[in-house]
């Protein structure tokens, strides 16, 4: 059966609109693009575009662990930048949240993102099938 479910997360910035911070699908989760704003004071994260990269995807991360699943289960995103001038810093931090197997990504200048933020990132990830049960009667 194939029914979606609506996650979110009070440690990440709450939907401001029609749309929800992640939807699940299975074993895909399917997560809303990130800002840098803080969940509780509605305030943006940092000025320079590194500080406001990790807010990001400490977002996504916190989303992520509200379905059971991590950054390592990421297998695509989408950077939104206002300026491509500032990828090389963006790119450094990023890669501190997937130092490893980092997923497909597509990066993209933008005019403008809500808040006037420099920076948006919205992923989707897949979560590892539940392991087998063992039929512990044919071990005796």
């Amino acid at each position: 059966m194939n029914h979606k479910v609506v996650v979110s997360s009070p440690k990440a910035p709450p939907a401001i609109g029609p749309y929800s911070q992640a939807i699940k699908v299975e074993n895909m989760i399917f997560v809303s693009g990130q800002i840098p704003i803080d969940p509780e004071a509605k305030k943006i994260i940092g000025t320079d575009i590194a500080t406001q990269t990790r807010t990001c995807l400490n977002h996504l991360r916190e989303i992520l662990e509200a379905t059971g699943a991590a950054l390592s289960h990421v297998v695509k995103t989408t950077v939104y930048l206002k300026s491509l001038d500032q990828f090389k810093e963006m790119n450094a931090a990023y890669k501190e949240f997937f130092p490893v197997d980092p997923p497909a990504r597509a990066c993209v200048e933008v005019s403008r993102l809500p808040g006037n933020v420099l920076i948006e990132i919205d992923a989707v990830a897949v979560m590892p099938p539940p392991p087998k049960a063992v039929n512990t009667s044919s071990l005796l």
